[in-house]
């Protein structure tokens, strides 16, 4: 195979400073390939690689950062933190108006902190939010960090705690102390991990120090700190908690018009609006996590395949993943345990202005001709 040589030099000079753990060269000399890639027209590669510095920049961060040293565990040496970037290939969060509202406010307050703070009215900037997996919390963490022009941290708080509960709370109070010292925005992921209910009688008094642990250190930091903290499972909280936070976020299951925008967003012009009506109705209860999956999956289908993705093929994908979200995603559930015959006659018996004989057919996969002679015997047979 012949190897384009006008590259080789930048490829080794990447290989040998990761073989040395020499971060910054492995950076820079990918950032130039990529812009060279650029310069000599393969956009898609040199996008390619920025991608993956984007994807992997925590990955690629030295211990060291602006001068301070981030946390690690005192058993494990693990890093504590990690750092987490905005991609600018990443859709914006689908909000509705009062969401929204508050988010901007959250920014609007971030931004003023030095007026706020000649007035003598400033204090540390928490936003907590919480709703079922794959809402868009840690995604709404690195746009809001990206706003702001902060570096984002993450602490993944499960993995804070200690087979020693001691070390727990050392461990709590060292990333508070670095959140404290450093410009940042702060985001503390799986949040309910450290602060459950202390009345919780399954949990172990030392835990139960933890969390007043946590709720000391939340007390001592200082106007200038930014704390965006997350939980899938807000009625595990202990309401002292949720004092702490100023502002507070739901981020539910998207409602009709939320996924809509949702299909349109990530699928574009694929499907047409009625069809993009359909999907909107069938993700009834999945998030939208869940339809961003759906549609990465039918897109690489087509670009890897070079097939044009149908109404059917997005209706298999929609049925494979409302498996992991049986109880909210009631009607993917019922459609999955039936047959195309019976399926047809409930789509049909849903909306007859939604479900036309057409879009049956090209959903169920079969003809015009089928599709009305299925849903017919569902008209004599509740007659």
């Amino acid at each position: 195979m012949k190897t384009d040589i006008g590259y080789l030099s930048e490829v080794f000079r990447i290989v040998a400073g990761a073989l040395r753990l020499d971060v910054a060269k492995v950076r820079n000399y990918t950032a130039y390939l990529a812009d060279k890639l650029e310069a000599a027209g393969d956009i898609p590669s040199a996008r390619r690689l920025r991608r993956l510095l984007a994807e992997n920049d925590h990955q690629l961060q030295p211990t060291q950062v602006a001068g301070r040293t981030i946390p690690v565990d005192s058993e494990t040496r693990f890093p504590l933190l990690v750092t987490m970037k905005d991609r600018d290939d990443e859709p914006r969060l689908v909000l509705d108006q009062a969401q929204q509202d508050l988010v901007d406010e959250f920014v609007s307050v971030a931004k003023s902190r030095a007026v706020l703070e000649r007035q003598d009215i400033s204090t540390p900037l928490t936003l907590l939010v919480y709703g079922p997996p794959g809402g868009g919390k840690s995604r709404l963490a690195r746009q809001l960090a990206s706003e702001l022009g902060l570096p984002l941290y993450v602490a993944r708080l499960d993995g804070l705690i200690s087979s020693f509960l001691g070390s727990t709370a050392k461990n709590i109070r060292s990333i508070f102390e670095f959140a404290a010292s450093t410009p940042c925005l702060l985001f503390l992921d799986e949040f309910d991990a450290i602060a459950k209910l202390r009345d919780d009688s399954q949990e172990l008094g030392e835990l139960k120090r933890v969390v007043n642990s946590f709720l000391q250190n939340l007390d001592a930091l200082g106007p200038e700190s930014v704390i965006v903290a997350a939980t899938n499972h807000p009625q595990l909280l202990d309401v002292a908690v949720w004092r702490r936070f100023s502002y507070r976020l739901e981020l539910p299951l998207p409602n009709p018009d939320a996924r809509k925008q949702l299909w349109s967003l990530f699928l574009g012009h694929i499907f047409s609006i009625e069809e993009t009506g359909i999907l909107t109705d069938l993700s009834e209860g999945l998030s939208g996590g869940d339809i961003r999956e759906v549609s990465l999956h039918l897109r690489r289908r087509s670009i890897a395949l070079q097939i044009h993705s149908t109404l059917h093929d997005a209706f298999t994908s929609l049925l494979r993943i409302g498996i992991g979200a049986a109880r909210e995603a009631a009607l993917l559930q019922q459609l999955r345990n039936l047959s195309a015959e019976e399926r047809a006659q409930m789509l049909r018996r849903r909306s007859r202005r939604l479900y036309s004989h057409a879009h049956i057919a090209a959903l169920l996969g079969t003809s015009k001709a089928t599709a009305y002679r299925w849903t017919q015997k569902g008209v004599h047979k509740n007659g």
